[in-house]
């Protein structure tokens, strides 16, 4: 990201009313949950202690944004049956509830209508838009996040998202398949 991007904890931190993530892919390889990842593949134990090392600084930023009154959304679209690694984020989305995300999945087979994105990406206060750019296999590209503020482009994501999000089901009700 270049030095005058705000970082997402930056924007987070700022957030006065929403932080809303719309998740596209059925894998991603960014390398700081690998080692959870690999550990999940080999044991089938998912990291699921949100004081441990890995979750710890995701739920203090959630729950400090909550706190001051921003709503968290996290929205996915995936194919099914589910992938593996989808399996694996499933099997985690238990601490981003608990530190206080609402989480839905959509069947990507129910998206049928819907004009998405082409892009993943996190909108704040509906006036943000971070731009998730990641290559074929699931990593960070070169640039992995692209600020974008233009109105008519956040209001195209906002009402896609919102529409994503008036679709999808709960987590406490989506069961994989």
């Amino acid at each position: 990201m270049p030095q005058s991007e705000p970082r997402f904890d930056e924007l987070l931190a700022g957030a006065r009313r929403s932080a809303i993530h719309l998740e596209m892919r059925d894998g991603y390889a960014v390398p700081d949950e690998a080692d959870d990842y690999q550990r999940w593949r080999e044991t089938g134990d998912r990291d699921v202690d949100p004081a441990s090392e890995y979750w710890a600084p995701w739920v203090e930023m959630v729950q400090a944004a909550v706190a001051r009154g921003v709503v968290m959304r996290r929205v996915r679209i995936v194919s099914e049956p589910v992938s593996e690694y989808i399996r694996y984020e499933h099997a985690g989305t238990v601490v981003n509830v608990l530190a206080g995300e609402e989480v839905r999945w959509l069947p990507r087979d129910q998206a049928v209508g819907l004009l998405v994105p082409a892009v993943d990406g996190w909108l704040f206060d509906d006036e943000q838009l971070l731009v998730n750019h990641f290559d074929g296999e699931g990593r960070w590209r070169d640039q992995p996040m692209e600020l974008r503020t233009e109105p008519a482009l956040v209001r195209a994501y906002v009402d896609a998202v919102k529409a994503v999000w008036d679709r999808a089901i709960p987590h406490d009700q989506y069961k994989i398949r």
